[in-house]
């Protein structure tokens, strides 16, 4: 009998003109958080004639980090801290948004297929206010019998990566090759997430289906991974959180009037006169910043009409 908990994804639109869609797992109804993780979102691969790529105009953020790791195709990134940055396979783009930040993401020119995952962590309430920052890291593989990872937050497998977060986290991709298992050495006091992209794998004995997110409670020193066929997982893993949040749009807080704030901040950054949303270039500065860009910016949707509630 396995403990592991299976999180199916569910399809949803991300944006741009015709609407490229991701796979989500992470927040659901029985499960918000694993660790600091707070969101995952897996899309393609997609072939970029068909979807359009990915079109996300300046958009804000508050209290947490986004996590941009691709396996194929690339991204360009722009932020309102001067950030300029491709996101490339195997190379960690990280953000932290902290009291506020906005930025876009565009597929670029020459990327036909688009494949990866965006993932978001939520900041503790210490370090939520912290002064929005950029950072970019390509791990170097660690390689064994039947087996490659990429440690891109945290540690792992003799692997370290220095991008600075702030609880306790780790995140790492693993390649396995057809019918091996590989257990995993692993922090007893982290919960984990077990994302698998492609192939087929069994996680301590639950079997997961591509997209599929697979939770491992906290007590494990050890994680079973066994691959039918060629594998890729994402393994995403910290101490339960032990913070209650307040996550709407592209915002995390820690009360709707909090939440309600940030959305009036970015609204009055970009909507001008008569409801009419600003050009690229003419957003108004304040909390979140402008980005160098021409693309119009995404106004927030209007907040439901009952109050946010925390969840964790």
């Amino acid at each position: 009998m396995t403990d592991v908990e299976v999180l199916a994804p569910r399809e949803v639109p991300l944006g741009g003109p015709r609407a490229m869609r991701v796979r989500r797992t992470l927040p659901q109804r029985q499960r918000s958080l694993i660790g600091a993780w707070c969101f995952v979102d897996h899309y393609g691969p997609d072939d970029v004639d068909e979807t359009g790529g990915m079109v996300l105009p300046a958009h804000p953020h508050t209290g947490l980090q986004t996590a941009s790791w691709l396996f194929g195709g690339e991204l360009e990134h722009r932020d309102s801290v001067g950030s300029l940055a491709t996101v490339r396979p195997g190379e960690l783009n990280l953000m932290t948004a902290g009291r506020g930040i906005s930025h876009t993401e565009v597929s670029t020119p020459g990327t036909t297929m688009l494949h990866g995952a965006q993932l978001w962590i939520a900041l503790p309430d210490g370090s939520r206010h912290v002064e929005p920052r950029f950072e970019h890291f390509a791990p170097v593989p660690v390689r064994g019998p039947g087996w490659e990872a990429r440690v891109f937050i945290g540690s792992l497998l003799g692997a370290s990566s220095p991008v600075e977060v702030h609880t306790p986290l780790l995140g790492a991709e693993i390649m396995l090759a057809p019918g091996r298992s590989f257990e995993v050495e692993v922090d007893p006091t982290f919960e984990h997430g077990v994302l698998l992209d492609v192939g087929s794998v069994d996680v301590d004995g639950q079997e997961l289906a591509p997209s599929d997110l697979g939770h491992v409670p906290a007590g494990r020193s050890t994680i079973t991974l066994t691959a039918a066929e060629e594998a890729r997982v994402l393994l995403l893993g910290g101490p339960p959180f032990g913070e209650s949040i307040v996550m709407w749009w592209n915002f995390i807080g820690r009360s709707h009037d909090e939440v309600a704030g940030y959305r009036q901040a970015w609204q009055d950054q970009v909507v001008v006169g008569d409801g009419v949303v600003a050009d690229g270039r003419d957003v108004a500065p304040g909390r979140f910043g402008v980005v160098d860009l021409d693309l119009q910016p995404i106004p927030a949707p209007p907040l439901p009409n009952v109050r946010l509630k925390q969840r964790g």
